[in-house]
């Protein structure tokens, strides 16, 4: 009986050990902390073109979706839209802001053309 309540005690311990890595290490977590601070940080799945990437900088949310295309060497993501998820988070924000962005984006995929969606592209083009 004491043998039986070590092993559940131990695989008790251990399972707490190994839920609470999982919780530190959990990238959605560590987005909504970069948010929260604002920070810059970005979340994308590379190897899924589908799926579209969040990323938050300086306390706005903004979400991306990539299109798959063809260049001269193979097919490569051509093609990201980005807009915010709030557009009243906007506030305070600078063109430099949103070419830092741009170049960040360009470090991950450096083929591909961004554009961004209404309100920022207008704020762009003026």
């Amino acid at each position: 009986m004491v043998l039986i309540l070590r092993l559940f005690l131990l695989t008790l311990i251990i399972f707490f050990i190994y839920t609470t890595i999982k919780y530190l290490l959990n990238p959605k977590r560590k987005l909504e902390l970069a948010h929260e601070q604002k920070k810059y940080f970005l979340l994308d799945d590379t190897s899924n073109i589908r799926k579209n990437f969040l990323l938050t900088y300086n306390g706005v949310m903004f979400e991306g979706e990539k299109y798959l295309g063809t260049t001269e060497r193979s097919f490569e993501v051509i093609s990201i839209f980005i807009w915010p998820k709030k557009t009243s988070a906007l506030k305070g924000l600078k063109r430099d802001d949103f070419l830092k962005i741009e170049r960040a984006i360009k470090k991950q995929y450096p083929d591909a053309m961004i554009d961004w969606k209404s309100p920022v592209k207008e704020f762009l083009t003026d």
